[in-house]
This record gives C-alpha cells, sequence and structure tokens, in this order.
C-alpha cells in the first residue's frame, strides 16, 4: 500500500528552548510505528494514556516520540501540568497522517474472521440514560444484526474510555477538551421539580400565600445524595436560593432510585426528564413548577478518533441524533398541580 509523502513546509517551534536539531528526513519517510506511537500520544494528550493504547512501555514510547522528532528535526509536544500540548507542526503532522493510519489500524478491528460481521459497537454513557435513552435509540439495530456492548460511568471515566480506545461512541454531558474528538450536541436534558399526586395535592391546599420553595419545606425531600446537587442547582436556577429549606429526608444510591421512592408517595424531588416523562403521563408524578428558565443539561455524543472504518459505528451514531430529536419533547397528559 503506497501513501502520499508526509512531508510539508517546517513549522518553527515554540520557543527556542524547546528547539531540535533538524534532520535531512522528512516525515514521510518516517517508521510507521513511530507515526503510529504520535498519533496515539497526540489523541490521548498524555504517554501515560498513550502507552496502554499501544501495548508499550511509557519509556518506550517517549524513546519513540524522541526519535520522530529527530527524523522530522521538530519538537512533536510540550509537557504542561496535565499531560503534552502539540506543537502546530505536531497538529498539522496529525491531519496528515491520522485518516491513513486509522485504515490501516481497524483493518482487523472493523471485520471479523468468520462471517464478515463488523465488530462490536462499544456505546458507553450516564447510568440514568441507558435504559431511557440509549437502549431504545440502539435496540432496532441490534434486531438487525449490529452488534454493541453498552457500558455506564461518570463523564470522567466516559472520556477517559474513549482516550484509551474502550469505547467508540459516548454519550456525555461534558464537552471533552480533546482536540482530536468529534462531538455534537445531541439534546438538551431538562430537570423538573416533581412529586407524587397525594404530595402535589396536599401542596396546592396548604401552600396559600407562600411561594412554592418555601411550602416545600413541609415535603420530605429525597435525593440521591446529602448534598442534593441537581435539587441545589434547581433552587438557584429557578428561585434564586442557594439550597431548599430543609434537607433530605431520604437518600438513596441513584436517580431511578428517586424516582422509584417518588412514586410511592415518599415526598419531592428534582430529576431528569428522561427518568419521569412515563410516570407523568401515567399520573403516577405531577410537575410541581414550570418555569421558563429551569436547569439543563447538554448531552453530547462524542465519537473515538480512528472507528469511522467500523461502518456500524456510523448506523448506531446516526440512529442517537436521529432519536435524540424527539428527547426534549414533553409526554402527552403532562400533569401540573
Amino acid at each position: 500500500m503506497s501513501t502520499t509523502p508526509l512531508t510539508s513546509r517546517p513549522i518553527a517551534p515554540s520557543s527556542p528552548a524547546s528547539s531540535v536539531q533538524p534532520a535531512r528526513s522528512g516525515a514521510g519517510s518516517a517508521d510507521l510505528n513511530l507515526l503510529r506511537t504520535f498519533l496515539a500520544v497526540y489523541r490521548a494528550g498524555t504517554f501515560t494514556a498513550a502507552a496502554p493504547l499501544l501495548g508499550l512501555s511509557q519509556p518506550t514510547v517517549t524513546s519513540q516520540i524522541k526519535a520522530l522528532e529527530k527524523h522530522t528535526g521538530h519538537r512533536l509536544f510540550d509537557r504542561g501540568p496535565r499531560g503534552v500540548e502539540p506543537t502546530a507542526y505536531a497538529s498539522g503532522l496529525a491531519s496528515r497522517v491520522a485518516e491513513a493510519l486509522d485504515s490501516l489500524a481497524d483493518v482487523d478491528d472493523a471485520v471479523c474472521a468468520s462471517g464478515g460481521r463488523a465488530a462490536p459497537v462499544h456505546l458507553a454513557g450516564p447510568a440514568e440514560l441507558l435504559c431511557t435513552r440509549l437502549l431504545p435509540a440502539v435496540a432496532p439495530l441490534v434486531a438487525e444484526g449490529v452488534h454493541v456492548r453498552l457500558e455506564h460511568g461518570v463523564p470522567e471515566e466516559l472520556i477517559d474510555g474513549l482516550r484509551e480506545g474502550r469505547h467508540d461512541l459516548v454519550v456525555t454531558t461534558r464537552r471533552p477538551r480533546g482536540r482530536s474528538f468529534e462531538s455534537t450536541p445531541l439534546a438538551d436534558e431538562e430537570y423538573l421539580l416533581v412529586a407524587s399526586p397525594q404530595w402535589a395535592r396536599w401542596i396546592a391546599q396548604e401552600r396559600g400565600d407562600q411561594e412554592l420553595c418555601t411550602a416545600l419545606k413541609e415535603v420530605p425531600l429525597v435525593s440521591y445524595a446529602e448534598d442534593m446537587p441537581i435539587v441545589r442547582r434547581y433552587w438557584r436556577t429557578v428561585f434564586g436560593r442557594q439550597h431548599p429549606p430543609i434537607g433530605p429526608a431520604l437518600t438513596v444510591p441513584n436517580l431511578h432510585d428517586v424516582v422509584a421512592a417518588l412514586t410511592r408517595g415518599a415526598g419531592y424531588s428534582v430529576v431528569p426528564r428522561s427518568l419521569c416523562s412515563d410516570h407523568l403521563a401515567a399520573g403516577r408524578l405531577v410537575q410541581l413548577d414550570d418555569p421558563c428558565d429551569g436547569p439543563l443539561n447538554t448531552l453530547f455524543l462524542v465519537r473515538r478518533p480512528g472507528s469511522r472504518s467500523n461502518p456500524d459505528v456510523a448506523r448506531v451514531h446516526d440512529a442517537l441524533r436521529a432519536d435524540a430529536l424527539c428527547w426534549n419533547s414533553p409526554p402527552k397528559g403532562r400533569q401540573k398541580s
């Protein structure tokens, strides 16, 4: 397989202190292994993160980067407190070699040896979105023969999984800062103040002239954490106050348990619409307030660099984007106090 030469006009290093003596050869004649190591470091952001992706030790990665710097005559990375930053020359080099290296790297992964079946798509996202958003979107593709491996995690774990090559696609509430990640805003997740119908009726009867946030001091609060992060954010955004008047009467491990407790009459809380829309439509929960400026979390769909050669990754990506078009629609028959 022949490739287009990768040479280009040299770009000056970021500072005199970081200069590398010029070499006679250009990047186009470099060992492919050196270029693979370079691209892994460029995408991972650290030598430490790139090493396991390559099956190499960190000292070996460092040695290969130094060898490529000597070969090209350009410094490739500047060290920082959180990893390495590419020089201008490195960014240009990455843009020229990425597509060719990705095509080579994905040949074995994209097609299984038996039957020509595409490799499984590794998809990950927040635990509260698995059943309500991700599974409904990908289930039709699974029925058509697409293989999916679904995992959950917190935003930091999800992005680390992309960098380490464990995930092909990630849905997360934080846009990654990596320069090579392709991220697309997927939907805005709305947070709602809800309670059981019994408590909603009680609040309506007893509230009188009180503000809603004041009246809720008599209602048990359910939260998935003692410090009530979502509830406090709602109070700051909607009511202009730092926190509810009374702390949680019940804490549970996750947001699914919060919703389960509310539907059984435990009190009130703030939860994502995705977790409570069916309960609102069925009358098992009631939305207590409908502000025009309630808190939102933007969900991003992020693709791992180098996953494009697997056609099923593109199918799952497109299915999630299509399904997300209706994620922000409120359920029909929504009840409010």
